[in-house]
Parts: structure tokens; C-alpha cells; sequence
């Protein structure tokens, strides 16, 4: 099974955005992604780690994965325990459960940040924020 690690990020809300992902199969990693997206929200930046991970998952021809995330709110918004009202997110939202709707498995689980922390430092990097 893929486990996906997901983080967004924004100095400032809005402000300098990044996104990280780390994609690993049978512990082993594929794919580690820092990618800045200019001048966003954080909601947008937790949205743009997910879809990016999941297009990636989809390009390297898998079909089945685990995301963890430490956003209480994508995750329940995905799940449908929360409604995506903000008009800004909802396309985010659509695309999202379109690229979810194209796999075979998918879970989505809240994880405390500190568990998540690689994830977190490659969005910070890609704002700029944080050197590694």
C-alpha cells in the first residue's frame, strides 16, 4: 500500500504558499515534493499537497494509498463531515475527489503535525520560510 505525507503552507494567510509531499511504498520512499505557489491561503496550499500527491500517485500508475494529513479541516471536508463553503476551495474540493474517484482504495487520516514534521518542512521550504 502507498502512504502518502502531505503539508501546506502559508507565512501569512494569504501569504508565500508551499506544499510538500512524500510518497512511499512498502517503506521505501518514491517521491519526496517541495513546490512554492506563489501568494495563497493555507487552505488553499493543504488542498494543492493533496491533489498534486494524488496526480503524481495516478502518474506512476498506482491505484491505492493512505494520506496523512495534519489538517483537521481537509480532512473532514474530503470525508464529508464538514462542507467546503469557501468559494475559493470548492473547485479544490471537486478536482480532489475527482482524482480520489479514479482509485481503487483511498483512506485519508488526521495526524498530530509532529508526526508529519518532513512534510511540514518541505512546504515550509518551498515558501521560502525555512532553509534545509
Amino acid at each position: 500500500m502507498i502512504k502518502i505525507y502531505i503539508d501546506g503552507a502559508s507565512i501569512g494567510n494569504p501569504g508565500k504558499t508551499g506544499i510538500g509531499y512524500l510518497i512511499y511504498k512498502n517503506n521505501k520512499l518514491l517521491k519526496k515534493e517541495s513546490i512554492s505557489l506563489g501568494v495563497q491561503t493555507n487552505n488553499f496550499a493543504e488542498y494543492m499537497a493533496l491533489i498534486f500527491s494524488l496526480a503524481d500517485l495516478l502518474s506512476m500508475g498506482e491505484k491505492k494509498c493512505q494520506v496523512f494529513s495534519d489538517s483537521n479541516l481537509l480532512c473532514e471536508q474530503i470525508k464529508g463531515n464538514f462542507k467546503t463553503k469557501n468559494q475559493n476551495i470548492y473547485p479544490l474540493y471537486v478536482l480532489a475527489k475527482n482524482l480520489i474517484a479514479k482509485l481503487d482504495e483511498f483512506s485519508l487520516s488526521h495526524i498530530p503535525r509532529e508526526k508529519n514534521k518532513e512534510a511540514d518542512q518541505l512546504a515550509k521550504k518551498a515558501t521560502g520560510f525555512l532553509t534545509m
